[in-house]
Formats: structure tokens, C-alpha cells, sequence
């Protein structure tokens, strides 16, 4: 699930930065499917893609993209979605 998560994102959004943390190992207790992985996550991406946009519609395209992912497997996804601006002022 992690490489088909990264697949999209950067086929999409051509991010600069795209870090995906499975962390379903985490969840096992409160979901079984965890425990065979691939279903909680956190990814950090940088876009320019993201230029103008709120955080809102910047979660909204991610959950656009990963939307077949997201209604099958994904269980939950946590997102740090910044410009490269935003992302050298955070460093």
C-alpha cells in the first residue's frame, strides 16, 4: 500500500519532499487489518502544486487522489501537506 500511496502522490502532485510512515503496526489493537499493514499512515509532501491553497483543499486533493485507497484499505491518514516556502520556513 506505501509504494501505491507514494505511485500517486508523485505522479500527481510532483512533490520535492514525500515521506510515508506506516503506522498501522500502532493500531493492531483497535483494527485487525492493521495487523497485515497498509492501513494507517502519515505522509509529509511538499508541492508547489499547493500554492494558494488552504490546508482544507490541500487534504482535499490528497483524498482525491488516494480515493479508491481510501474507501478499500486506508483505515487513516494523517497529512502534513506544505508549499516549499512553508516547508524551508519549518526547517
Amino acid at each position: 500500500m506505501k509504494q501505491i500511496i507514494t505511485q500517486l502522490l508523485q505522479e500527481q502532485l510532483k512533490p520535492t519532499l514525500l515521506t510515508i510512515e506506516d503506522d498501522s503496526a500502532k493500531h493492531a489493537d483497535h483494527n485487525p487489518a492493521a495487523a497485515s499493514g497498509g492501513t494507517h499512515f502519515d505522509v509529509t509532501i511538499v508541492s508547489e502544486e499547493f500554492y494558494g491553497k488552504s490546508r482544507v483543499q490541500r487534504h482535499r486533493m490528497i483524498y482525491k487522489i488516494l480515493d479508491n485507497q481510501i474507501k478499500q484499505q486506508i483505515h487513516a491518514l494523517a497529512i502534513t501537506a506544505l508549499t516549499p516556502q512553508e516547508h524551508q520556513k519549518s526547517g
